[in-house]
């Protein structure tokens, strides 16, 4: 009886001794890749900081006015090549109606910035567990923005030599662009490609339409865009390629959303998961 109550005891001792398991904690960079509640104070430096950069390396781009009208020239040329070379005759039907047109030039200066912190606004309280993938396909569209403004300067039709477009700031004396009118030192007008009011304005829309929950809500997101085309044509800031540049840009950054995330923002949880 003596040995078999040693015997036990010894294999008790060697069944606490065995290894133990532990939950690994996971490395910094699956970390950093898992979504997480977003902290306000660094959201709000976060993106005072890359919007000013953004305008600081925008406007750095040195303003290539020969390069950029002859750009401007191929770009034209090519549209009428493709019979979409429509912009000149938007542009002067819309500016004969004046309280249109000075409704598109406020538009053009200041729903492109209000709607898009808007957008930001929702996700960061109602959807924080897709705030930070959808922040992050923002601002890697924009940063792909950078690159095309300095590879490829291009003059908005209202720049173009002749008399061809109307410059619908200047006529009306409206603040209707940070490009026209007194503010245009303020901004580089040679950074017409890739059009970011389309790119931010197809952020907003494709969020609020994959996110909403009313449904007319979501058909206002996907209007969003088509009404921000049709705006920039007007008032001849941009041509139609230039909204076809925005939306590779988004493109681009969706796919570096997914790329690092693994899975496009609005297919990720609403909430994100508990920290350990």
């Amino acid at each position: 009886m003596g040995e078999s109550t040693v015997t036990s005891l010894e294999g008790h001792d060697q069944a606490v001794s065995g290894p133990v398991t532990a939950p690994q904690r996971p490395g910094r960079l699956q970390r950093l890749r898992t979504p997480r509640r977003p902290r306000l104070w660094f959201e709000v430096l976060l993106i005072a900081v890359s919007y000013w950069t953004y305008s600081q390396i925008r406007n750095a781009v040195p303003e290539q006015r020969t390069e950029a009208l002859r750009n401007a020239d191929w770009i034209w040329r090519m549209e009428h090549h493709l019979a979409i070379a429509v912009e000149e005759s938007v542009n002067r039907t819309v500016n004969s109606v004046t309280w249109l047109i000075v409704g598109m030039n406020y538009y053009y200066a200041t729903l492109h910035f209000v709607l898009t912190l808007g957008v930001l606004v929702w996700l960061y309280r109602l959807h924080p567990g897709r705030y930070a993938a959808t922040r992050l396909a923002l601002f890697a569209t924009t940063a792909v923005a950078l690159v095309g403004y300095y590879l490829y300067p291009l003059a908005p039709p209202r720049l173009m030599n002749g008399d061809d477009f109307i410059d619908t700031v200047v006529v009306h004396q409206t603040w209707g662009s940070m490009a026209s009118g007194d503010l245009k030192n303020m901004s580089n007008q040679y950074a017409a490609m890739p059009s970011m009011h389309i790119g931010w304005s197809l952020w907003c829309g494709l969020t609020i339409f994959a996110l909403a929950a009313v449904p007319w809500v979501r058909v206002l997101g996907l209007l969003y865009p088509v009404a921000t085309l049709v705006v920039i044509v007007a008032t001849a800031n941009h041509f139609w390629l230039d909204a076809v540049g925005g939306l590779v840009c988004l493109a681009f950054g969706y796919a570096v959303a997914r790329v690092w995330y693994g899975a496009l923002p609005h297919a990720l949880p609403r909430h994100p998961p508990p920290r350990p």
